[in-house]
């Protein structure tokens, strides 16, 4: 029997890498998305592929532009054969004061974020049609997209479209049977992201550098951030069989942090 075939952009590293071992240890062959000056970075994900057991590939794309999206997925399909699931995890974060915010740190946003998902999804649909797959979007929101965060205006404005847009795709793609889905992670303890918000947080309020995040982690209920195997745990869900009646959902990996 063939391998199944996922594409995950922003693969070459963080928590697109950990989706990458964990859809391979599922039987998923990989095509690894990125950016062309991340294709050493990429070399080390596909070796954790091929350990797993399963092939990969380097695929360059711009998730900002949708031509380049739309030949990602082909050549993804080409080289491996195939295409079961688009994985639209490409994503950057932003954190400033609102009245801060910059028109090119805001436009950025949202074409990586936003105009990403849209491309992903778009060049998706089409080969799982075009090949009659019933194939699985899974897309990256954030708790930021379900209740904005002060400094994160921005980020948590793209991840709120990701939501929308997942529903809408999800309710237009179904008579296909492509279902469409995403994960909205709570703050990753082991990306930088966490020393910005900190950093911007204690100009607003004052608070010694450090405090904010712990304030934040002391809102956890299960106590502690999230790490990317939770993430990839979600994917890994989402992108089985386990799955199939599921659609236009956006789940919120978080430790219970918006209860």
């Amino acid at each position: 029997m063939m391998a199944k075939v996922a594409m995950i952009t922003g693969a070459a590293q963080g928590i697109g890498a950990e989706i990458a071992d964990h859809l391979s240890k599922d039987g998923y062959d990989i095509a690894i998305a990125d950016l062309q000056p991340q294709a050493q970075k990429a070399d080390e994900v596909i070796t954790t592929v091929e350990k797993n057991g399963q092939k990969a590939v380097f695929v360059p794309v711009d998730v900002t532009d949708q031509a380049s999206v739309s030949k990602a997925v082909a050549v993804a399909a080409e080289k491996l054969g195939g295409f079961d699931v688009m994985v639209n995890n490409a994503g950057i974060a932003k954190v400033d004061k609102f009245e801060d915010i910059d028109p090119k740190d805001l436009e950025l946003s949202f074409r990586v974020n936003v105009f990403g998902v849209v491309y992903g999804t778009q060049a998706a649909a089409k080969k799982f049609k075009e090949l009659g797959v019933h194939g699985k979007i899974i897309n990256a929101s954030s708790i930021a997209g379900m209740r904005a965060f002060p400094v994160w205006a921005t980020y948590s404005a793209t991840k709120a479209a990701v939501i929308s847009l997942t529903q809408a795709a999800a309710n237009e793609l179904a008579p296909a049977h492509i279902t469409v889905n995403a994960y909205a992670p709570g703050v990753v303890g082991t990306t930088g992201m966490w020393d910005e918000i900190d950093q911007k947080m204690s100009e607003i309020n004052g608070k010694p550098l450090g405090q904010n995040k712990q304030d934040f982690v002391n809102t956890i209920p299960l106590g502690r951030t999230v790490e990317p195997n939770d993430i990839a745990n979600m994917v890994s869900f989402l992108a089985s069989p386990a799955a199939d009646f599921i659609t236009g959902q956006a789940y919120a990996v978080d430790g219970g942090g918006l209860l």
